[in-house]
């Protein structure tokens, strides 16, 4: 690997950007929702549509790291793209470090996308492969009028922040690069632009597991180094409980439960949740599990069940979770871990809802 000692001279972090100190959350999402249409014509009077992001509502500290988990086609990678305005939300609001994002004021996409980067999880077509990576890595600072020179000065010395040597790398072409080292290219090319957010979705999920521990070691690294803020979008549970500071667990298109990392995975509230982590492959015979945690398809996006939207599937339906949709609401005993069930909310009507 490049010895990276005397590189970590680019000036990445800004603290200048820093409007409302460390006490203000970076990232507040209010009610994001997307519905793609689907269907339609003439003979019907409207389209029918996928619910993929329902209602989704959270914060990400500064500082932080934001893990998003839950089975696919749950809405991850579609909340991914609406934070980043790469597909335009239907509802709902993201302020970024106090500044509502939009036309009306606040800041305009272009500036939000100037603060917050995005890594996907193909390295290979994330990669113009008729580019060299160094001018692949100096593509968007040039777009915004850094000169030619510096930009890629800059980015020889970011390919040494990554672990790539400059002399080594800087020339060659996308597939003349491992998966691993491609995605150190994209991580490098997400902080030209010198972030305050990054967006990582499924980063690490098509490397084998010896690049990837290193692939987020140097995250890590990373986000120390330069003050950086991550949401971390993966299936793997392993691999978000070990970068993640806070879980958020999305079922359908909603959330279902957010909390502490800690927390969450000790003592995981909402079923769903429960059936997620109890999944895990245990290298203890004695705690092996036979009987699948959780049988069942999720529901139909397009017609997803009345009420709470997991109680097809769920052990603890009862009448009420039918009838109406669960809030997402702090535990009486646990005020840092939210969850949207109706057998932990209190006085919800479930029989199992603690006493008020």
């Amino acid at each position: 690997m490049h010895d990276t000692s005397q590189a970590a001279t680019l000036p990445i972090a800004d603290d200048t950007r820093d409007r409302g100190g460390p006490m203000q959350p970076l990232l507040i999402v209010e009610d994001l929702k997307k519905h793609f249409p689907i269907g339609g014509g003439f003979l019907r009077k409207a389209p029918s549509v996928v619910r993929a992001v329902d209602g989704v509502s959270f914060h990400v500290d500064k500082g932080r790291t934001l893990g998003i988990v839950g089975e696919s086609g749950c809405g991850k990678s579609t909340t991914a793209r609406l934070l980043t305005h790469l597909i335009p939300p239907d509802a709902g609001s993201i302020v970024f470090d106090g500044d509502p994002v939009g036309p009306y004021g606040g800041i305009t996409v272009a500036d939000l996308r100037k603060q917050m980067q995005m890594v996907f999880q193909d390295s290979y077509s994330s990669l113009n492969p008729r580019l060299p990576i160094v001018d692949s890595i100096a593509f968007g600072p040039k777009a915004h009028g850094t000169p030619t020179r510096k930009a890629r000065a800059d980015a020889e010395e970011l390919l040494g922040l990554v672990g790539l040597n400059p002399r080594q790398f800087a020339r060659r072409y996308p597939h003349q690069l491992s998966g691993g080292q491609r995605q150190r290219v994209n991580i490098a090319r997400a902080l030209a632009m010198k972030p305050r957010l990054v967006v990582l979705d499924e980063a690490v999920s098509a490397l084998d597991k010896s690049v990837e521990a290193q692939v987020l070691n140097l995250l890590a690294r990373l986000k120390e180094q330069f003050s950086l803020t991550y949401i971390f979008i993966s299936h793997d549970l392993n691999v978000v409980q070990y970068i993640s500071d806070r879980v958020l667990v999305m079922y359908l298109g909603e959330v279902v439960e957010i909390g502490d990392v800690d927390d969450l995975y000790s003592a995981p509230s909402h079923p769903y949740t429960q059936a997620l982590l109890s999944s895990r492959p245990s290298m203890d015979p004695a705690r092996r599990r036979i009987a699948p945690p959780l049988t069942g398809d999720p529901p139909n996006p397009v017609n997803p069940p009345s009420g709470c939207r997991f109680r097809t599937r769920c052990p603890l339906a009862e009448p009420i979770c039918a009838a109406r949709a669960p809030e997402l609401a702090a535990l009486p005993d646990r005020p840092g871990q939210s969850v949207a069930c109706h057998a932990r909310g209190v006085g919800t009507g479930h029989s199992l809802s603690p006493a008020a």
